[in-house]
């Protein structure tokens, strides 16, 4: 009897010791959020516009762009009128725009290096229930049907995808937003292009290293189009922007758990951290 106590009283000593462990490694992580926190905006002055481009702006039809439209280092801006730029500047290849692409190319490489909360790789968007996190596509990204982000009612609720080559969408697809997800805090990091089909309804900030097109009618609701080299083209297009002023830190071990719903609700968990946005 005398051994079995012995036995009970280490054993409760030893979860002691492992929950003060625990503890210590998660308060660790939070430090370290907080230090590789950024004291900017994600996106730096690019956070001011709307439309962004490295080569050209090319717009067919009554596209509306609420916030600055840009081009650097290339001039070209066609199409407005009929467009309209309202509630904002066209900076063709000037100080602002230069300033903007440099951001835009270090907002980029920030989100770029985020650890992952899963890798979704040859798993169409459409569909799925995103819960915040980090969501990896080793290639490219394709939406048919609806996408809902869930901020599971969390303010700071951050998502970032991480898309290695193309972002395509198909004609009528669209990102839904539930449970309090701020405009602020959706990003959509593309290694080369991305393609909005005829009337897509999006949401969230497109930057991409080459170049973005939006087909016949697609919208972008509290977003961007950022492209770093390549040209935005436009047709018959809504962006409304959200200015913020925030600040991200990179994802770290031991973080706040992510989970990733697929059709049977079965959560795939994760860790990122983050920090809180703050509107201009």
């Amino acid at each position: 009897m005398h051994n079995a106590d012995t036995r009970r009283q280490a054993f409760r000593a030893g979860l002691a010791r492992q929950g003060s462990v625990i503890v210590a490694v998660a308060a660790l992580a939070c430090c370290q959020a907080d230090a590789l926190a950024q004291d900017d905006s994600v996106l730096g002055t690019a956070s001011s516009f709307s439309v962004l481009a490295g080569s050209a702006v090319t717009n067919t039809g009554f596209s509306v762009i609420q916030g600055n439209l840009g081009v650097s280092p290339g001039t070209a801006v066609t199409g407005f009128p009929p467009g309209l730029v309202v509630d904002g500047t066209i900076h063709s290849a000037d100080a602002v725009a230069a300033q903007a692409q440099i951001d835009l190319t270090t907002a980029y490489n920030a989100l770029a290096g985020m650890a992952p909360t899963a890798n979704l790789t040859g798993q169409d968007l459409g569909g799925l229930t995103l819960t915040p996190g980090v969501y990896k596509f080793d290639s490219s990204a394709q939406l048919t049907g609806a996408l809902t982000l869930n901020a599971l009612g969390n303010p700071d609720a951050l998502f970032v995808f991480q898309i290695g080559s193309t972002l395509t969408t198909a004609s009528a697809s669209s990102v839904l937003e539930t449970n309090g997800v701020d405009d602020c805090n959706v990003y959509w990091d593309i290694g080369s292009s991305a393609t909005l089909g005829t009337t897509t309804a999006f949401q969230g900030n497109i930057l991409a290293v080459t170049s973005i097109t939006l087909t016949t009618g697609a919208t972008i609701e509290s977003g961007s189009a950022l492209a770093q080299n390549g040209a935005v083209t436009l047709d018959d297009n809504t962006i409304t922007s959200t200015d913020c002023n925030s600040s991200v830190a990179p994802a770290v071990p031991e973080g706040s758990s992510a989970a990733l719903f697929l059709g049977g609700g079965v959560p795939l968990l994760g860790a990122f951290a983050m920090r809180r946005r703050v509107r201009r």
